[in-house]
């Protein structure tokens, strides 16, 4: 886990959360484990207490309290889930890996969007397979089709040797695209690449396949997500999020009637189009005047889909469909299919494009509650253990950001922003509003020799060097004397040969890229 930044800062350490270092304990077929928050000393302050409604987990709102101590740290209130039989047995897991993240490039130039870092210590995949194995799914497959290399690296030195065991059937594999006599063609889209594995999913004796995206940032328990679509009795269960007017022409709309069913899609209306698929959304449980701010539902690209339906669905109803949100889930609809709405409301970011991306990470530096909390006790976020030293700061000033392991930061300023774990900052740069996504290894002295003789500088942060409202993607070597600042406030800009973009004002220096010493941007 990384470290919280704040005041002035002379040394501190960080430990990481791992599978190796925090194993979630066994449930059986009916558990309602709850954890309170800390009550030692604490700040007192007003929380929504939420109770479920009948379509989802959520929103009737009444005021209440609860200690939080340090604020920093929080836990999931999970209410009492009854799966017969249990997500563990009865439930597959199926990551989508996405497309080519053209939006998010230069930082998808060598990797999935999937493999890209998050939050100091994390990659965006760990997100969706620790909401799994949080809610007891220990059967996931990731379906990858372009720069799958570190993605694959990292799974498999994350969960690989975890996951098996004796009588523990668990698993996360990655599926790539492959060529075969009967398809030659890589996925087409989300539904192609389910479809293209069927063969392998259906060997699974499971009820229901839980089919997730690899770009989300977002905690949620699926046992709630599935016990509600049992209940409802449905072929087809999506999560959906209340959207307000300005938000809701970027997602797939839907419309549900009094029983939480849904009656019709639109994909990213506009106009006229965009009120006709107004809807009362108390009808999932928000209160009247979230519902008057919301009053829209849209799809959060998460679906729980019965085993025989989705078998059907992709090979007899709909085998050329490519797509889930745009053809298989609202044709399933307009068979006569019963697709549910299941109703999340709590913090959600599609990580679609740099700016999310930026907001996203920074958002976690965010006081005196971030946006989205690695402080879970209870449903806590796991990664790649790689025993790190703690983090070194040496006479730094250091506020509201988040540190990563194994850094060395010297006599400098950050303020607002997140260090990625091996960063190396020198005396007197100062580092504001900045992602700096850190290192894949350490340089030695014989290195660090042999750059200076060809002129070069080691990985990591230069003298003096000042960077505001950046992302610094891992391995860069930024010289000393450097200001990437974007004072002239240039939106877009490709300089891939200089080693960076701008894309909505944000300056992305790419992976291994070098910026030679005295650099203005």
């Amino acid at each position: 886990m990384a470290a919280i930044g704040a005041l002035r800062i002379t040394t501190t350490s960080s430990p990481s959360t791992s599978l190796n270092t925090k194993a979630r304990p066994s449930s059986t077929n009916c558990h309602g484990l709850s954890f309170s928050s800390s009550n030692f000393a604490g700040d007192r302050i007003p929380t929504p207490a939420i109770s479920k409604s009948r379509f989802g987990a959520s929103p009737i709102k009444k005021k209440s309290s609860t200690y939080v101590s340090p604020r920093a740290v929080s836990d999931s209130k999970n209410s009492q889930t009854c799966l017969d039989p249990d997500a563990s047995r009865s439930v597959l897991g199926i990551i989508l890996g996405g497309g080519a993240g053209t939006r998010l490039y230069p930082l998808t130039k060598k990797r999935a969007k999937p493999a890209v870092p998050l939050g100091a210590n994390y990659r965006l995949i760990d997100i969706p397979v620790s909401n799994c194995l949080n809610s007891n799914i220990s059967k996931i497959y990731v379906l990858t089709q372009f720069n799958s290399a570190s993605l694959n690296r990292h799974l498999s030195r994350a969960y690989a040797s975890n996951m098996g065991g004796y009588k523990n059937e668990g698993f996360v594999e990655v599926l790539a695209a492959q060529q075969s006599p009967e398809n030659p063609n890589w996925f087409q889209g989300t539904a192609d690449a389910v479809r293209q594995y069927l063969w392998l999913f259906e060997e699974h004796n499971v009820l229901e396949f839980l089919v997730l995206a690899g770009d989300h940032l977002y905690r949620m328990d699926y046992e709630k997500f599935i016990q509600a679509h049992r209940e409802t009795d449905a072929d087809i269960t999506v999560a959906a999020l209340p959207m307000d007017e300005n938000r809701a022409t970027a997602f797939g709309l839907m419309k549900i009637d009094e029983e939480g069913r849904i009656i019709e899609f639109a994909e990213k209306p506009k106009g006229e189009q965009l009120k006709a698929m107004k809807v009362d959304t108390t009808i999932l449980g928000l209160d009247d005047e979230r519902a008057k701010e919301m009053p829209y539902i849209a799809s959060m690209g998460i679906y729980v889909v019965s085993k025989d339906v989705m078998l059907d669905l992709l090979r007899e109803k709909f085998p050329g469909a490519n797509d889930f949100g745009s053809e298989v889930i609202p044709g399933a609809t307009s068979i006569g299919l019963r697709v549910q709405a299941y109703l999340y409301d709590g913090y959600w970011e599609d990580i679609g494009t740099i700016e999310a991306f930026y907001n996203a990470n920074l958002g976690i530096t965010k006081k005196p509650i971030p946006d989205f909390s690695f402080y879970d006790r209870s449903s806590p976020i796991y990664t790649q253990p790689r025993y790190l030293p703690p983090s070194k700061m040496l006479d730094a000033d250091i506020t509201d950001s988040v540190i990563g392991e194994g850094c060395v930061i010297k006599n400098c300023k950050i303020h607002h922003s997140v260090i990625g774990l091996r960063s190396l900052i020198s005396e007197g740069a100062i580092i504001e509003d900045t992602l700096l996504m850190g290192a894949d290894y350490y340089e030695t002295d014989a290195d660090r020799r042999l750059l200076a003789a060809k002129a070069s500088v080691p990985i990591g942060i230069g003298k003096n060097s000042h960077i505001k409202r950046s992302i610094i993607d891992k391995n860069a070597r930024i010289g000393d004397n450097v200001k990437i600042i974007n004072s002239d406030n240039v939106q877009e800009a490709a300089r891939e040969t200089d080693g960076y973009f701008i894309k909505s004002g944000i300056v992305t220096v790419i992976k291994d890229a070098f910026i030679p010493s005295g650099t203005i941007i």
